[in-house]
């Protein structure tokens, strides 16, 4: 008896988690708001104007709220630098990335180590990162800037 309670309660857990994740693979975008997976965005070739590669996407960082705040990319010297996520342009398909900003800029935004992470979400360090590639934090996110988002 012991053994069928068990198992029918085995079998239910299977059937319930089955569910979910046939759920969560049928949920789609909303129309005009593109959305991306962390697997999409790892290893991303990422350029710069010029057409000139600057590395690939190493890592993400998030928010305290779960949204993507920044980019590091990995430049072929195994230094990291920041990129805002707001300062990308995504082509999904092709696994790149554009950053608007000129190489004579780019080669003066701050690099680092993974042996010295900077502290992601201090004012300053936000409000410098930003400046580097045009932006002010505490802009809209690009997709509500767009449009494609309500506030």
């Amino acid at each position: 008896m012991k053994f069928a309670k068990h198992f029918v309660a085995g079998v239910a857990m299977v059937v319930a988690l089955t569910s979910i994740a046939s759920a969560q693979e049928k949920v789609a975008a909303e129309p005009g708001r593109a959305t991306f997976r962390a697997k999409q965005l790892l290893g991303a070739k990422v350029s710069i104007e010029g057409n000139t590669q600057v590395g690939t996407i190493d890592d993400i960082v998030l928010d305290d709220h779960g949204n993507v705040d920044y980019l590091i990319v990995a430049n072929e010297d195994n230094r990291l630098v920041t990129v805002p996520w707001d300062a990308a342009q995504f082509n999904a398909q092709k696994r790149t990335a554009f950053v608007p900003i000129a190489p004579e800029r780019y080669k003066t935004v701050p690099s680092y180590t993974a042996e010295q992470y900077p502290v992601y979400s201090t004012p300053a360090y936000r409000t410098q990162t930003y400046q580097y590639y045009g932006l002010t934090p505490g802009q809209e996110r690009r997709a509500i800037r767009r449009g494609a988002v309500r506030p």
